[in-house]
């Protein structure tokens, strides 16, 4: 049976997703008043999803030799928190791709510790249900974050930078939940072992599942060049007062 109490406590708080969903929703919008054009937007996206894929790939690693996990997936969520805010004070194209590919990082050293905090507070035989609890979570800020995000552009009057400022809030709450209300469990250090030797000590299937995985990751886009088209067409059909409105 898993033990609700531990796993409710932080799978249900999508605070950090909120956060970051609700600049991104904005984010192709911003970079269009700052001057920056489309290649910008994919060069930042495609820069910082791969410091997320690489960070978690080496914080994977380490966090199998830690014996707590917990300060590791506290520090990844303030990072990513405040590499999300520093859109607020950005002037040029460069300073976002600093702030994103600082908040992807965190996202990416987060990760793996968040997980396997998940995976060592419940049986094997709920792993399905944990997981999806805490995707659906996941979604759930998802979700919130873009309504969000068009409440606040309404609010203050198209103010991009009140918005970023403002996914300061959820995430630093999401640091507070994360911190104050996981319980860890001790874990016991494993021998260490260089990180390709690691790898080579996977089992088969889960390599072979991986190879899936890269398949569909290679071919994949970022969501924000989604947004991008979204805008442009709403320009193009229903004139400028309605882009901005979107925006």
């Amino acid at each position: 049976m898993v033990e609700s109490h531990r796993v409710g406590c932080w799978a249900h708080f999508p605070f950090s997703d909120w956060s970051h969903e609700t600049a991104t929703a904005v984010l192709p919008a911003f970079l269009a008043v700052i001057g920056a054009g489309p290649a910008w937007l994919g060069a930042i996206e495609g820069i910082a999803d791969g410091f997320s894929s690489f960070s978690k790939l080496a914080a994977g690693h380490y966090t199998d030799r830690l014996k707590h996990r917990k300060p590791l997936a506290v520090f990844g969520y303030a990072f990513t928190a405040i590499g999300t805010a520093s859109f607020a004070v950005a002037t040029h194209a460069i300073h976002v791709l600093i702030g994103r590919s600082a908040a992807w990082l965190g996202r990416g050293v987060r990760s793996p510790a968040k997980k396997a905090l998940l995976a060592a507070d419940v049986p094997p035989g709920a792993y399905g249900r944990a997981f999806g609890l805490e995707r659906l979570m996941d979604t759930l800020g998802a979700i919130l974050g873009p309504l969000t995000a068009l409440w606040i552009l309404q609010a203050t009057n198209h103010s991009y930078r009140k918005v970023f400022l403002w996914t300061l809030l959820p995430g630093m709450i999401a640091v507070a939940c994360f911190w104050l209300l996981v319980r860890e469990r001790p874990m016991e250090v494993k021998q260490k072992k260089s990180f390709f030797l690691g790898l080579r000590t996977l089992p088969t299937e889960f390599r072979k599942f991986m190879v899936g995985v890269g398949i569909f990751g290679a071919g994949d886009f970022s969501h924000t060049l989604l947004i991008l088209y979204a805008t442009k067409m709403l320009a193009g059909q229903y004139g400028m007062g309605a882009r901005r409105a979107w925006r």
